[in-house]
């Protein structure tokens, strides 16, 4: 990444913002935007956060959900501990079949909230990186069906493009409410929406 990239990064209100209230990630601010507007995580929650690292996410959910609730975040990539005692942590590739179960076995029941901002590596060949985003997508349907309680909730990211009518028309199949935003703190130009969903149907 260049040096320019980085600066303009650094300059970035919500950088300096997560920097100042020691946050991990910007992103962390996406999710409290879309938390509030939609009140999808509650006080004693067992949340998945699937593609967590750095964990920023994680500790606006462990916030969210108090001392009697759960957060266990996936990623591929390494996570640092979090203080709180009810964070757990599965270092693994979510679409696949053995992390799936370390996640069932690590939540020991299952969660009323799933949350998604996996990104796939980006190729910078839009037509692909969608493809790739679509299929980060399903792997996360597939895990709620496996994963989330009935009635349970769901934030997911995803990129515009061909298959995602598609693939909001699957979402709604097996959720009462669905819709999608863009947070305030998505950077502009990009590509990014989210599908917030309620009313899990399993």
């Amino acid at each position: 990444m260049s040096i320019q990239w980085n600066r303009e990064r650094k300059r970035e209100e919500y950088y300096k913002m997560a920097k100042k209230q020691d946050y991990r990630s910007r992103a962390s601010f996406k999710l409290l935007q879309l938390n509030r507007k939609f009140k999808i995580i509650r006080k004693g929650d067992s949340v998945l956060d699937l593609g967590a690292a750095p964990g920023g996410w994680s500790q606006v959910a462990l916030d969210a959900v108090g001392k009697d609730g759960l957060v266990v975040a996936v990623d591929l990539n390494k996570i640092k501990p979090l203080p709180e005692e009810n964070f757990r942590k599965v270092r693994g590739d979510f679409t696949k079949e053995n992390t799936i179960q370390e996640i069932e076995k690590t939540l020991q029941g299952k969660a009323q909230v799933i949350l998604s901002d996996a990104s796939p590596q980006l190729t910078g060949i839009k037509d692909l990186d969608h493809l790739r985003m679509i299929y980060l997508a399903q792997s996360v349907m597939k895990i709620s069906h496996k994963i989330l309680k009935k009635n349970g909730k769901l934030i997911m990211k995803v990129f515009q493009g061909e298959d995602f009518p598609e693939l909001l028309k699957d979402v709604k199949k097996y959720f009462r409410t669905v819709k999608t935003t863009k947070p305030p703190s998505s950077r502009k130009g990009s590509g990014e929406m989210y599908i917030v969903a309620r009313g899990f149907k399993n």
